[in-house]
């Protein structure tokens, strides 16, 4: 991270006590806002961001110089209008853009915590940026909304927090990881930690990094964020740049030039030991579990009114398990609607230029807002 770049945070100085056990106190947490809170102090949107996203949604991201990770749908005019309302956006705990993780430096060893890094849970995440609330002395948010592991920390904040919004949406998401999403967190988590410059998470200390396994860790993840017909369609068997094999271990392939691509940039924006603590949050992630098997009674204390979008060709949380929520929210006779939403961009169609996504989106936010 470039230490020269403004990066507004909130030290919090009461302590958090930890799933895992421990406790942390006068930690930071990094966050953005965008548009204006209003009088009244009711048009005020928490965003949660993804495992690899961070608290700039929308506008140039001051680190990356790229567009904010949500900027289709959250900016003036946009889906999430910050025209009306108040969007505030925090980076997790357990991140590397400025909320304490595991690059900071632990003052008691001078040293960079690395894995020595307590592990945290989405529950923890959640808790942690329930004080930016207090800061900002909000009382109630109109909405909270995310997607994928955004969507993990919407339906964890509405369970423990039942009164603090009117409306949340969930996008994408999942209330428990699959085994299958465990394998896939586990695979990118071994690329990393059989990286010869990992050194049993002590890499900084040590002026390495561990980018070869990141860069494998985000290839491997990357392809479960698309579509089969969504990969097929843009690259097909098509050559990088030649009309006939190398027969080589080149990138001969679009798709492999493409996988390559997308591992080298990421290195230059993540840390590897956040990688490792947030895939664990996710996989340790299972709200059903948490209430003896029974996810209804999570969200029972609550009068939230629920959106939950869901993507045709999303494979990473199918429909499926988006609708296992819906339906545990329908036997507690919440106010639950659901969308699913044809595409073929895969789990990625949250953060694409999906038309029908971000007029549901538009629609959804605003007509909730005027019977506010």
């Amino acid at each position: 991270m470039n230490k020269n770049i403004n990066i507004k945070s909130l030290i919090i100085d009461k302590p958090l006590k930890l799933d895992c056990g421990q406790t942390i106190n006068n930690f930071p947490l990094a966050y953005e806002t965008y548009g204006s809170l209003n009088e009244k102090k009711d048009n005020a949107i928490l965003v949660f961001h993804a495992l690899t996203g961070d608290q700039f949604v929308s506008g140039i991201n001051p680190i990356t110089k790229k567009d904010g990770w949500w900027s289709y749908a959250v900016g003036p005019g946009k889906a999430i209008d910050t025209d009306k309302y108040f969007v505030i956006c925090a980076n997790v705990i357990g991140g590397c853009l400025g909320s304490f993780g595991p690059s900071n430096t632990n003052s008691e060893t001078n040293k960079i915590y690395g894995t020595t890094f307590p592990v945290i849970t989405i529950n923890d995440m959640v808790n942690a940026q329930h004080n930016l609330l207090e800061f900002l002395k909000i009382e109630k948010l109109f909405a909270v909304m995310g997607g994928s592991m955004g969507g993990m920390q919407v339906l964890q904040f509405v369970s423990n927090f039942p009164s603090k919004a009117k409306i949340a949406i969930p996008i994408a998401c999942t209330s428990s990881h699959s085994a299958q999403n465990i394998a896939f967190n586990e695979l990118g988590r071994q690329s990393i930690m059989a990286d010869a410059n990992w050194l049993d998470g002590s890499y900084a200390n040590q002026n390495k990094n561990p980018d070869k396994g990141l860069s494998v860790a985000r290839m491997a993840a990357h392809i479960t964020y698309l579509s089969k017909n969504g990969l097929q369609e843009k690259f097909g068997r098509k050559l990088q740049e030649r009309d006939d094999l190398k027969f080589s271990f080149d990138a001969d392939f679009q798709i492999e030039s493409y996988l390559r691509y997308q591992g080298s940039v990421f290195v230059d924006r993540f840390d590897a030991n956040s990688y490792l603590y947030i895939t664990r949050a996710m996989d340790y992630f299972d709200l059903t579990k948490e209430y003896n098997g029974n996810l209804s009674k999570a969200f029972e204390k609550t009068k939230t009114k629920f959106l939950l979008i869901s993507f045709t060709s999303d494979w990473l949380y199918p429909t499926s398990e988006n609708k296992e929520i819906v339906i545990a929210l329908n036997a507690i006779g919440a106010d639950v609607a659901f969308v699913e939403i044809e595409s073929d961009k895969g789990h990625d169609s949250f953060l694409l230029d999906v038309p029908e996504f971000l007029n549901t989106l538009k629609n959804y936010i605003n007509n909730s807002y005027l019977k506010n």
